[in-house]
Order: structure tokens, then sequence, then C-alpha cells
């Protein structure tokens, strides 16, 4: 998938993801998914309005009403989706950096497409799609109420009282983005004691980056440990992400937070589904469980996909997800959603701190570089190299996303981005020495491809 690649159409906007390529895109979308009704939903960029206009008025001119449901974390517009049985369209980014927008869609289950249906979508990009008549084309209605019906759910779905008992205080960094709307209320409901920062909507992002990564996240871990807070969580631009700190402020590895909601969910003969970069804490977690791990692709376009192929069999996959705070617990819905996830995590800390309950996945170190690249002439070359060096190296190498070297205790994955014009590099061993020598020794090879 070209376009829509492993989490949705991203680019710069307004000139890589232009109005009119929007407005094209979701004329495209609502043709192929034959919808009278569909809802649209946008993060707190500033290019999110215009783009929301050129998808609505995509939409309107081929014959589906369209239900602008605001500004609103993406899982509040998939909730809001499966509540009205209609498709959706998410103008959003995700953790991409400021200047970036995008657009995600998903079914009238609230559920992504699948990869099949995105592919049908693709290949009637370059058509004209059929306009409705001029007494046939769609309305459009302003729908309130999305976010606050979205926090009623998660509160229904997780154990308020035992996180109300815990007396739980909370630090919070929204990031400037849609969970601003919501997360902050959610938490206070629960009967938490909320602190936050950078909890002000602002497609800005004056306070940091979108994406919730350690090197962005110092003023959270600060907050922890002046409010003496039990936690702090952080989300991405569009809330489908949860990633934690501890209460000393130290930064949680996301592998360890999925170990142990894996841990507390699974029973023998389940599966959970993770990406090629899956860490070994979940190995482990697994082979304790007699539960089998199930890779795909990296991004949620592919795990979600696989989950359902999963169910239709008959499979049991209570927890699926990637440790980049992006956890998906299938029985509540078959999408990513952070404030979800932090309320699961929250369920756990009735009986341990943060620190107790990731200490034993906590044997592993990772690390991640993204290495530019230019043009596609220069990522070609790189990708070239890679593919050289694996089949040279003294390792096992999977490639079910990129190039995956075993060496027993340690791993090392390259991999192109579906999302950035980069290289990702990650790497995991029993040390931090050990995980950034091999992760080094692949960069070195993509640097020397420009």
């Amino acid at each position: 998938m070209e376009v829509f690649g492993s989490s949705g159409v991203r680019g710069i906007a307004p000139t890589e993801l232009s109005p009119s390529y929007a407005l094209t895109v979701a004329g495209t979308a609502g043709s192929v998914l034959a919808a009278d009704r569909i809802a649209v939903g946008r993060d707190t960029r500033t290019t999110g309005r215009l783009l929301t206009d050129a998808v609505t008025s995509g939409l309107a001119s081929v014959g589906c009403d369209v239900d602008r449901v605001g500004v609103v974390p993406t899982p509040a517009l998939q909730a809001y989706c499966e509540r009205e049985g209609v498709p959706g369209v998410m103008v959003t980014a995700s953790h991409n950096p400021a200047e970036f927008n995008g657009i995600k869609l998903c079914g009238p289950d609230g559920v992504e497409l699948t990869s099949d249906r995105l592919v049908a979508i693709e290949q009637r990009l370059d058509d004209d799609p059929a306009l409705a008549r001029w007494d046939e084309v769609g309305e459009v209605r302003s729908v309130d109420g999305a976010n606050r019906a979205y926090r009623e759910e998660v509160r229904s779905a997780v154990d308020r009282e035992a996180i109300a008992d815990s007396d739980l205080t909370i630090a919070l960094d929204p990031g400037h983005g849609a969970g601003a709307l919501t997360s902050p209320d959610l938490f206070r409901e629960l009967g938490c004691s909320v602190r936050t920062v950078n909890a002000q909507p602002d497609g800005h992002f004056p306070g940091r980056d979108p994406e919730p990564i350690k090197e962005n996240l110092g003023d959270l871990g600060e907050l922890v440990r002046a409010a003496d807070a039990d936690v702090g969580i952080a989300h991405d631009g569009d809330g489908d992400r949860a990633i934690f700190f501890d209460e000393t402020g130290s930064f949680v590895n996301g592998s360890a937070v999925l170990a142990a909601l894996a841990e507390s969910s699974l029973q023998r003969g389940d599966t959970v589904v993770s990406a090629a970069n899956a860490s070994q804490r979940l190995v482990d977690v697994c082979e304790r469980a007699d539960a089998t791990l199930e890779l795909t692709r990296i991004g949620s376009t592919y795990i979600i996909t696989t989950i359902r192929e999963l169910n239709d069999s008959g499979a049991s996959v209570p927890v699926a997800g990637e440790g980049n705070g992006g956890i998906i617990f299938p029985d509540y819905r078959i999408a990513r959603d952070g404030a979800y996830t932090a309320a699961r995590f929250c369920e756990l800390l009735t009986d341990a701190t943060v620190s107790e309950l990731v200490a034993p996945y906590d044997s592993y170190h990772n690390v991640r570089y993204d290495i530019h690249h230019e043009n596609s002439d220069e990522r070609a070359a790189m990708l070239e190299a890679i593919e050289t060096a694996a089949w040279e190296a003294d390792a096992d190498l999977d490639t079910t996303d990129g190039y995956r070297l075993d060496y027993g205790d340690a791993w090392v994955l390259a991999r192109p981005s579906g999302t950035e014009p980069v290289i990702r590099v990650y790497a995991e061993a029993s040390s931090r020495d050990r995980a950034e020598q091999f992760a080094e020794r692949l960069v070195s090879v993509i640097e020397g491809a420009r």
C-alpha cells in the first residue's frame, strides 16, 4: 500500500498532502465504501480544519451525508463510528511533527479498514469518482458530545472502583493533542488526582513534539517528581497511544508495559499479535503462558488485519500491539486507544508501584535510530546496503518487515518507515552497550550508502 502505508495517508500539509488530494482520497473512499453516512474527525493540527473541509466536500460530492464530530482523539471517532454504525475518516498525522497531517479510515465497527479494503480504494484513486446529482449531494451536520460519550465508554469498560480505591495521583502529558480534551477529565472521573503539562490543545505543539518518546518527555518526568505522582502518562497527537513514567519520574520502556499487560491478560492457548520489532520481553511472557506470538509487519493496519483473520479462525486474541504505546485489547475494540490502555495499566497499580510492576520485564535494553533519506534513489541505495549486510551477517534473518537479525541474546532490525522519509533501526539486548553496538553497526552501513 503505497498511499495508505502502515497507518494511513501522511505528508507535510498543505503541500505534500494538499486539500485537493484530501478531497480526492475522501471522494474515492466514499464511493468505494458506498455508505449513506460517514463521520469525520480531526486532531489539533493547524491544517486540520482546512483538510477536514476538503474531506467533507469530497464525501458530500459523492452523495455521503457527513457527521462532523470536531476535534477528537482517534479512538473517540472510532467509538462514535461503532455506536452509530457508520464508517469514519480521521484527519490526523498521529505522532508525526506539527507540519504533517494525514488521513485514517475506519469501518462502521470502529476498526481501521483491512489491507484489502485500503488497496481497493488506492486502485481507484486515479479514476474520477462518480459525483452525485445536484439534488443528491450529501448533507453535512455538526455533532456535539463525541468526546463525552467516549469518556463514558472507557469509564464503563474498566474497573473504576479498583482505580479509585488506589487513590492514584497521575501526571498527564497529552502533548497538546486531541487527548487534552478527554484524558484529564477521564482520569478525574476515575477517581484519580490529575496534574497536567502540555494539556492545552494547540496544533503548533509548543511544549513538545507529538511523538511520545523519552527524548520529548522531560517535562513529564519532572512533573511526576514535583507532584509526587504515582504514574506519568503521555499521549501522541491523536491519543491512540500511551507511554508511562514510574513513580520516580523515570521513563518506562513501552515493551515492558505491553509485557505486563499481556501477562495479566493471557491464558494458555491464547495468541498475541505484535510486530516484527517485538521485544524478547513479550516472547518470554508468551512462553510462560503457553501462548502463541504472531508477528506481522510494523504498523497498526497489519496488526489489525491479522487480529481479524485470527478471530475469524476461532483464535483467542486478548491483547496485541507494539512497544511504542499502541496497544490493542480486541475484546474491547480492535483499535489502539491510549486512554483505555492507560486505564487498564492503572488497574494493575492497586497492589504494586509502577517500578515494581515492570521490574520483571526490565532485563532488556532497546535503542532506535532514524536515518533520513532525501529522495527515492537514496532510499533505494540504503535498502540495498542493508540487504547485503543482512545476508552476510552471522545471524538468523527474518524478512517479515525489513531485515531482522537474531543473534540469540540480541537482535537488530532495519526497515523503511511507512509514514516518514526515514530508515528505522531497532536493536535489543541484555545490555545497552550491546544493543547500541548492533544498531550502530547497521547505521554505519546505511549512512555509508548515501
